[in-house]
């Protein structure tokens, strides 16, 4: 699993590429903690899932877990280009109604 963060204008984008699963998640929460701690002046941060090929419960967790690093911040967050395979995990976990797809 790569993480990358990007920023345009006041939007952090946070890119997951790969699997998100127990075995990659430990790395994507310490890159992502990363770029949500180095640009917690954004506005808010939109984690693009346009790269991820597979994810089980664990990115949920992980998912969960940016949301509420992101709030101590004040930064609103927001998901985009989610997959078939991880849309149905996250609509079934009731996910979007803490963070919105776009």
């Amino acid at each position: 699993m790569d993480v990358v963060g990007k920023v345009s204008g006041e939007t952090l984008y946070i890119f997951l590429i790969g699997e998100l699963d127990e075995h990659s998640a430990p790395r994507a929460r310490r890159l992502a903690d990363e770029a949500i701690d180095a640009n917690a002046g954004c506005a808010r941060a939109v984690f693009d899932l346009s790269g991820v090929r597979f994810m089980d419960s664990t990115g949920i967790g992980f998912l969960v877990g940016r949301y509420k690093r992101l709030r101590r911040y004040g930064i609103a967050a927001a998901l985009q280009s989610v997959g078939i395979a991880a849309d149905k995990v996250l609509s079934m976990s009731g996910v979007y109604a803490l963070i919105p797809k776009l």
